[in-house]
């Protein structure tokens, strides 16, 4: 009966997480849907400290998928060679978690 109850609470926290992964990643996806919309109307912008942000808070799949979904900072190394870096940390951080 313990173990039934801990499998569950187990299933509860992983179902949080990835509730939580979903919705910085899709917040992040829109961020950069939101400021290429900007970019191309001459509004003011999101900065690209908070699309990085974005991106390092966990939702560095969303912020890639922006990226060339929107073909919006693909040509500025900072987005290019730092979004798939912190994707690769944030992925070796959660295997060490797991381990």
């Amino acid at each position: 009966m313990a173990e039934t109850a801990q499998a569950e609470r187990m299933e509860e926290k992983l179902m949080t997480w990835a509730l939580a992964f979903l919705l910085i990643n899709l917040l992040s996806f829109s961020l950069y849907g939101l400021d290429k919309w900007k970019a191309v109307h001459g509004c003011w912008r999101i900065s690209e400290r908070t699309l990085l942000l974005a991106a390092l808070a966990g939702g560095f799949a969303g912020a890639l998928t922006g990226m060339y979904f929107f073909h919006h900072k693909t040509r500025h190394k900072k987005f290019v060679y730092g979004v798939p870096l912190i994707g690769l940390l944030e992925l070796a951080a959660a295997m060490l978690l797991v381990l």
